[in-house]
């Protein structure tokens, strides 16, 4: 696993951050040492499809990046005739995705495709994952996907929505990130890395509060919706159709 150095010297001219070559080259290590809990979420996705995912149906893992969570769920489908649909906009993500895929046989058939995921059509879907995706859409797009995503779930279907959460109360949003900051600083980031980095995503990932997706979950129109995840401010969460 190539090690993330990507901004452990001085950028002088720091840009938005982007899932390039550079990116998709070290994402494992840079997940891992950035979010915590990020193989508990891995894990528990291949458990719930286990539970949700249903014959005859599909799961779509929206912004699949390097196919960790389809593979999880992969792994756990025991459901028949089941296909698995991954979605990811950067080609450098897709084409180790694909490479992943192909390494470890499997009787459930995967398509990668290289596309934005706010122009896929989501059909007959038992599942769809959002596993720190829909942080990095326009917040005005947010709304429309997941209505998408609700209209193309069968009944019981679920939604896995894995995010950074921004908290309302403001003491309390700075805590969180500082211990953030200290869970990277732990994994062996500097301080340069984590400034800088933090910089080059100001402008590309904006959360939302806990309250937001809740309520905007329930308004689309989702049973059930509630956190089954969550250490310090990144979390995942379930909708139930």
């Amino acid at each position: 696993m190539s090690k993330d150095t990507i901004f452990s010297a001085p950028i002088e001219k720091l840009g938005d951050f982007t899932f390039d070559e550079s990116v998709a080259e070290v994402f494992p290590d840079m997940i891992q040492r950035s979010i915590p809990g990020y193989s508990n979420i891995i894990t528990a996705i291949g458990m719930l499809a286990a539970r949700f995912v249903t014959e005859n149906s599909q799961v779509y893992d929206l912004g699949c990046s390097r196919g960790a969570a389809t593979l999880s769920v992969r792994r756990n489908v025991t459901a028949n005739n089941v296909k698995i649909i991954g979605i990811d906009n950067s080609l450098p993500m897709v084409e180790r995705c694909r490479q992943h895929i192909q390494a470890y046989q499997s009787r459930v058939p995967v398509e990668i495709l290289c596309d934005d995921i706010r122009h896929i059509e989501i059909e007959n879907a038992s599942m769809v994952i959002l596993n720190f995706t829909l942080q990095f859409l326009p917040p005005e797009d947010r709304q429309q996907l997941l209505e998408k995503i609700y209209q193309g779930l069968n009944p019981n279907g679920v939604l896995v929505l894995s995010e950074k959460f921004r908290f309302e109360d403001h003491q309390v949003n700075e805590l969180l990130i500082d211990l953030h900051h200290q869970f990277k600083r732990a994994n062996g980031y500097s301080e340069l890395e984590v400034s800088q980095k933090r910089t080059a995503l100001e402008n590309v990932m904006r959360p939302d509060p806990i309250s937001l997706h809740k309520s905007r979950l329930t308004n689309i129109g989702f049973s059930h919706v509630d956190i089954w995840f969550q250490c310090f401010n990144f979390g995942s969460m379930i909708a139930i159709k």
